[in-house]
């Protein structure tokens, strides 16, 4: 299977001399591609005289991470897609149990591997960890991390097991079923575009799996630093327009007016520690949430007509701010 492996830039120079190096020592066999998404630092200067050997896809303007990956992967050539942040270390051999598991599982289209922390490297890291899942009302939480709480890898996750959603941060996809499904939604910018474009290919019955004999080490924080305003608004905006995407129709109604109470607490807790302009933020993506929403009633109508597979056994019937708030439950295992 032809692999290419495509980096996602903008103002990196960076973040890709410190993480590139690894990629290229560990991943023979595969084409390494940078994409540069109109950067205005010395990113395509330093990739010419340090990295000959990559691919460089030079686009005009930043197009964010969702329609800056589809605006390059219509120019890669490849059966597999490995989508990589490149704030990412990777491992010696750590594409091997990934291309190996899509051959031996045809029904699969998408896998990440095991993802820790670059910073603290016994720990997973925030942004996928050991695999995705959503709850009853669109919140995302991982195998190794729920809300702020991130686990120790002591191993616990280390079977191979379907997921909801795996990580943007190193997303492995045929490329046909990257297409087939629509790619990541341009419109999303950045944030949860890849917890949307895994919806749509769980529900039309691909799998999707983490492959945990693979580890790569995310730096993270490498679009928008946590706690950032811009990142609230794109999180709350994105959260309730894939809900608005993908939820079946007898649930959609409930879960919306539930996530307007849920937003208002969630505003109130960012006040009442400060974070005015984070506050701020929610209301900002809500209204924004309902300018645009007539923007995607044809994604919705085709969603749930190519929907084969509801509900998804890997979405969980619970709340996890209710497991995780009131019942204390605060690892993966002790979820219901």
């Amino acid at each position: 299977m032809k692999t290419s492996i495509v980096i996602l830039n903008w103002n990196g120079a960076d973040m890709m001399r410190r993480f590139l190096p690894s990629v290229l020592e560990y991943s023979a066999g595969a084409e390494v591609v940078v994409a540069d998404n109109g950067s205005t630092d010395e990113s395509l200067q330093m990739l010419e005289r340090d990295f000959p050997r990559v691919h460089i896809i030079k686009m005009e303007r930043n197009y964010g991470f969702a329609e800056g990956y589809n605006q390059a992967l219509r120019q890669v050539q490849a059966d597999v897609y490995v989508l990589l942040n490149s704030d990412v270390r990777v491992t010696p051999g750590w594409l091997d149990p990934l291309i190996g598991c899509l051959e031996k599982h045809p029904e699969v289209a998408a896998l990440q591997p095991k993802i820790r922390c670059e910073w603290a490297p016994t720990q997973f890291e925030y942004a996928g960890a050991a695999g995705g899942f959503i709850d009853s009302l669109g919140y995302p939480y991982c195998r190794g991390r729920l809300m702020g709480m991130v686990e120790t890898d002591n191993g616990q996750y280390d079977e191979l097991v379907p997921i909801f959603w795996a990580t943007g941060a190193a997303l492995v996809i045929r490329s046909d079923d990257y297409w087939k499904a629509g790619g990541l939604d341009g419109r999303f910018f950045a944030h949860q575009e890849e917890i949307d474009l895994c919806w749509r290919l769980r529900s039309r019955g691909r799998g999707i799996l983490c492959v945990p004999q693979s580890v790569v080490y995310h730096l993270g924080g490498g679009t928008l630093p946590q706690g950032s305003p811009r990142k609230t608004f794109l999180n709350f905006r994105n959260n309730l327009l894939l809900l608005y995407k993908n939820l079946p129709e007898r649930r959609l109604q409930a879960v919306m007016r539930l996530r307007f109470w849920l937003d208002a607490l969630a505003s109130l807790q960012m006040l009442a520690t400060g974070q005015w302009r984070s506050a701020a933020a929610v209301w900002q993506a809500r209204r924004e949430f309902c300018r645009i929403k007539k923007d995607f009633e044809a994604s919705r109508r085709e969603n749930l007509t190519l929907t084969v597979l509801d509900p998804i056994p890997e979405q969980g019937a619970f709340s996890l701010l209710w497991q995780y708030y009131v019942f204390r439950h605060c690892t993966f295992d002790r979820l219901p």
